[in-house]
């Protein structure tokens, strides 16, 4: 799972979460701070309303919390979700291991037309580090008319 300092980066870059089945949040509440909820048809659900989308808590699953608007949540985006956002940038993953054993994993991606390395100690981080990339770098883009 990415941090959560990532996972907020990405949606600050413009990264937007469609609420699905299995997908991981964070609320961005002081009283669950260090919660980790999973949308689910039998807890948590997505319900798209006209001002916006709201995740609702069915039942009694989350004692404190009806619902919270999207805008309160912090998408926790999974390895292979990030992977597939990549799409046609994305070249390859490497895992390392260094002589005290420690991990890290190494995602190469194509960002304007040069190949480039993102390390993280989980997957998913370098996945996202790259994907934050691609979003800023692509950002950056100016169309002329």
């Amino acid at each position: 799972m990415i941090s959560t300092q990532l996972a907020r980066a990405l949606q600050d870059s413009g990264l937007v979460w469609r609420p699905s089945s299995g997908d991981d949040f964070r609320i961005d509440r002081p009283e669950v701070d260090g919660d980790v909820f999973t949308v689910s048809e039998m807890t948590v659900e997505a319900y798209e309303h006209p001002s916006g989308t709201i995740l609702g808590f069915n039942g009694t699953t989350e004692w404190a919390l009806d619902s919270v608007e999207l805008d309160d949540a912090v998408w926790l985006p999974k390895e292979n979700q990030l992977r597939e956002l990549l799409r046609g940038a994305f070249r390859t993953l490497e895992r390392q291991t260094d002589d005290d054993g420690s991990v890290l994993y190494l995602v190469e991606a194509v960002i304007r037309g040069m190949t480039v390395s993102f390390a993280g100690s989980e997957a998913a981080d370098a996945y996202g580090r790259a994907l934050l990339a691609l979003i800023d770098t692509s950002a950056d883009i100016v169309v002329e008319e």
